[in-house]
């Protein structure tokens, strides 16, 4: 006889609190995450359930998995940036008071690993299951890196789609902007500042920079509102007061909505400006999941609400529908004396059972 829910999720939700807490005490900044990769799969060999490594990327699948069926993936990340200077308590220590677990990395997104590893473990041993659920630890997310969550997808079953856990107070972030940055340069000709010499690759800039501040690309997403960019930072080659430069390079940030693919972008700007442009990277793209997928229709019968998030995650390098979804507050990330609800955690742990039942 199945154990009461309630039971049971109290049971998970004392067995994550005291996971998180043995990962917050274990620094984990990105790149530096084998120590935390250990507390993982150890966590999950002692629980009896075979567990794999692929770089700092811990993983498994269900008790029951069957090649058959569909998968689901259900990840987050156990890398942290480095804390701040103006923390008031140790980020390490895992302190706990007035029902707050503090520590870096608690909200960000620890919370969220433990609380989807929670739920893992809920239906692991179930084999009537209509998916196989696929558990993954990720590295290097806050980073971006080669060796996260993009190096272990070709290792990992092939999932439909997958629930994405960072902090979004257990609401529903179904559509992501995408992160494009440009090197740009405009070109002139060198020459003496005193004469009428040259020609100044500065001037020849502010023509570029001036349409990137006005532009206005014409799809404006309801998720996500319309494309940004920034220009944030600007240079020349020479440093002498009496030189005209013939160089000027400036960076623009571009914060692309679902709407727009790198390639429609990059098409617009070029016919636009006259300098040149190299993209740094194509990787962090725009992303978005169906109001009408299962997953986001079962979440919103639990009333969570549907937003676009303007941060991005290891959801952008899936090449699948992901739902991003977790407990906590963005706003608390990377911040000093970060923490996360012990409630919260409970709470989590609730509604991806209860989201995820509607489905398997």
């Amino acid at each position: 006889m199945e154990a009461p829910i309630l039971s049971t999720v109290e049971k998970l939700t004392g067995e994550a609190i005291d996971l998180l807490s043995e990962l917050i005490k274990t620094p984990s900044f990105s790149k530096e995450e084998s120590r935390t990769a250990e507390i993982l799969f150890f966590y999950l060999e002692k629980k009896g359930i075979p567990a794999n490594k692929h770089y700092n990327n811990v993983w498994t699948v269900n008790k029951y998995f069957d090649e058959k069926k569909q998968s689901i993936l259900l990840n987050s990340h156990h890398d942290t940036v480095k804390p701040n200077k103006n923390y008031t308590v140790d980020p390490f220590g895992a302190q706990i008071s007035e029902g707050k677990l503090f520590g870096l990395g608690s909200n960000d997104a620890g919370a969220s690993l433990v609380s989807l590893l929670a739920v893992f473990l809920h239906f692991f041993d179930r084999h009537d299951l209509k998916y196989n659920l696929v558990f993954a630890a990720s590295a290097e997310e806050e980073i971006s890196g080669s060796k996260g969550i993009e190096s272990l997808l070709p290792v990992l079953p092939k999932c439909e789609f997958a629930i994405v856990g960072e902090p979004t107070q257990m609401n529903m972030a179904v559509a992501e902007k995408g992160l494009l940055v440009l090197d740009c340069c405009s070109f002139g000709k060198a020459g003496h500042a005193a004469r009428d010499e040259g020609e100044n690759a500065i001037y020849k800039s502010f023509e570029d920079i001036l349409w990137f501040k006005n532009y206005q690309f014409s799809k404006i997403s309801p998720l996500l509102g319309p494309v940004k960019m920034s220009v944030t930072s600007i240079e020349t080659e020479n440093k002498a007061h009496n030189v005209v430069p013939s160089q000027c390079k400036f960076v623009v940030d571009i914060r692309v909505n679902e709407l727009y693919t790198f390639e429609e972008a990059l098409d617009i700007i070029r016919q636009n400006v006259n300098c040149s442009i190299e993209p740094r990277s194509l990787r962090i793209k725009p992303s978005s999941i169906s109001t009408e997928h299962p997953l986001v229709k079962s979440g919103s019968k639990l009333g969570k609400q549907i937003y676009g998030s303007p941060t991005t995650s290891d959801k952008a390098l899936m090449n699948f529908p992901a739902l991003k979804m977790g407990p906590g507050k963005s706003e608390r990330s990377h911040t000093a004396d970060e923490f996360i609800y012990l409630e919260e955690i409970k709470e989590g742990i609730e509604i991806y059972i209860e989201l995820l039942k509607d489905i398997l």
